[in-house]
């Protein structure tokens, strides 16, 4: 065994899993392999460490060897590989020797720096662990890499990969800038709410003439976690270096049919307990409030554990996709609900236009500003995401480091003379002195006042979701509302009265809820206003009669 560095902790005999430690044929290095055959033989010689199994060596499940062919392709191409799954179908034992893989197997090269990614040094450590048992299972390896069990850290010193070398890193994002990975993979992505690690784990890519990027995890609960947005571009083709692999149970399947669930965990009977995961089936069945985690974590949908605190869900939302001309709307009899912003947040007016029809379908126009002196401050991930919206017209940056009241009232008159804006309810903060502003810029659009309490709220938020619900909106798939109202966390009186919950709602994204409360005043005070029709003289004419 070779020498061990500083915090390593020596081993008096490589485990060989009770069997005699001979040279193994490697069959990885048969000739006319592909680079995924390569890869499969690599991983297929491995042993398992622990179980009842300990000793094998590792077979690879159906969907695990489609992974590895789309990603491992001859010519390169992909740059980021994601393998989306339900939680316990074989993904420490996959990552462990993919890892070992790149860094002294077949995609091995010299100085090669492989990394793994995880919220915790708690999760991190299970991979170095299970890549730790592999190397010491193996003498071969176990006398080319030196082992530095403290630090979590690998170093090849001889054949095949040497001088590289490997980290499990947690959260701590300052450890990206100066790496140049060969490999990096990200365990379990969808808990993760700060994505500074992983964009400093991709720029860095740029250093090596081909870097691969892994990332394994279960769906996130939410069409806007950074994990979903990755997933949706890998299969739609929009950014054809991302490759997917994703096993989830379709949106409209039963949850509690064993024949769904099981077609989602192929490892069920075989290294997942079956039993384990039958029981957590029943449990949902039976718990309402449990069966949101169950769908995310065994069915690996995409499952808001607090969808129940929405104001709707996104299957909801998405029913007013729509698109919005706002050219045909010039002219028309519209409602505005209006939210004026604190120093970092979104000011925003949603002006929203009913038809003529008995019951009424709603157009829907957001106006969103935000002041373009705070955006540096914002993270990285957020930054990006304005800048974006920005640059698509779906948000408005607004000179300065503040958002003032007489900009506001400037475009409130400006809207005034491009709609026929009847009536605005406005939130109370900060509202005297737009008063004013308004009254300077000579703009005498009515305002009503809306409190934020049950009492105001709650009438409002209910003509929203009964109109979303029946599908009479349309709000042009906005991506800044959309956010707004994925993060709207509400709560509710003895009564039953609903209230957006702001302090609860405004850390859950880069967009905070103002869109999503001045939509609700808006059609609230919509439903409230008799609809404005037009005089039968204007339809008909002067009827002159003849004696």
């Amino acid at each position: 065994m070779g020498k061990r560095g500083k915090g390593a902790k020596p081993t008096s005999k490589p485990y060989t899993g009770g069997k005699k430690a001979h040279k193994r044929k490697e069959p990885w290095r048969k000739p006319g392999l592909s680079r995924a055959d390569r890869v499969i033989a690599f991983l297929q010689s491995l042993p398992v460490t622990k179980g009842m199994r300990a000793g094998d060596k590792m077979e690879l499940l159906p969907d695990q060897i489609a992974f590895v062919r789309k990603v491992y392709v001859d010519d390169g191409s992909v740059r980021i590989g994601i393998d989306s799954k339900p939680r316990g179908n074989g993904k420490t034992g996959l990552v462990a020797g993919l890892a070992l893989c790149h860094l002294l197997g077949p995609e091995s090269e010299p100085r090669g720096e492989v990394y793994s990614a995880a919220t915790d040094r708690t999760q991190s450590g299970k991979l170095f662990a299970e890549m730790e048992a592999i190397i010491l299972a193996v003498p071969e390896f176990a006398d080319r890499v030196n082992i530095k069990r403290f630090n979590k850290q690998l170093e090849v010193e001889h054949g095949d990969g040497a001088g590289s070398i490997y980290e499990a890193l947690s959260s701590d994002a300052r450890k990206g800038h100066s790496l140049a990975p060969s490999l990096w993979i990200y365990d379990e992505l969808a808990q993760v709410s700060d994505f500074e690690l992983l964009d400093n784990l991709k720029t860095a890519m740029g250093k090596r003439h081909r870097s691969l990027g892994l990332i394994i995890s279960t769906q996130a609960e939410s069409d806007e976690h950074r994990l979903s947005v990755m997933i949706d571009d890998g299969l739609s083709g929009i950014d054809p270096s991302i490759v997917v692999h994703l096993l989830a149970a379709p949106a409209d399947a039963d949850p509690f049919d064993e024949s769904v669930l099981r077609s989602v965990n192929p490892a069920m009977d075989i290294y997942l307990n079956a039993n384990d995961v039958l029981a957590d089936m029943r449990e949902a069945k039976r718990i309402p409030a449990v069966e949101p985690r169950y769908r995310n974590r065994r069915l690996n949908q995409r499952v808001d554990s607090n969808a129940e605190n929405r104001i709707v869900t996104a299957q909801v939302w998405n029913l007013g996709n729509a698109k919005v001309d706002r050219a045909a709307l010039k002219g028309r009899q519209c409602f505005g609900g209006l939210d004026l912003s604190g120093k970092h947040d979104l000011s925003a007016l949603l002006l929203v236009f009913p038809d003529d029809a008995a019951e009424p379908h709603y157009d829907i126009l957001p106006i969103l500003w935000t002041p373009e002196g705070q955006l540096a401050a914002r993270q990285q991930r957020e930054y990006d995401l304005f800048k974006l919206w920005i640059s698509q017209g779906h948000l408005i940056s607004v000179p300065g480091p503040t958002i003032r009241s007489g900009w506001i009232a400037k475009e409130i008159a400006r809207l005034a003379a491009e709609f026929d804006i009847r009536a605005i309810a406005y939130d109370r903060w900060r509202i005297d002195d737009l008063k004013q502003d308004l009254d300077d810029a000579g703009c005498a659009v009515p305002l009503e006042a809306r409190g934020q309490g049950f009492k105001d709220a709650g009438p409002d938020i209910s003509v929203l979701i009964e109109l979303a619900l029946s599908g009479r909106l349309r709000h042009g798939e906005s991506p800044v509302l959309r956010a707004a109202m994925a993060n709207a966390i509400t709560v509710s009186d003895p009564a039953g009265n609903l209230k957006v919950d702001k302090d609860r709602s405004g850390r859950r994204g880069p967009v905070r809820v103002d869109p999503a409360v001045a939509l609700a005043m808006a059609l609230g005070i919509a439903s409230r206003t008799p609809p404005k029709r037009p005089s039968v003289y204007e339809t008909r004419g002067i009827l002159t009669i003849t004696p």
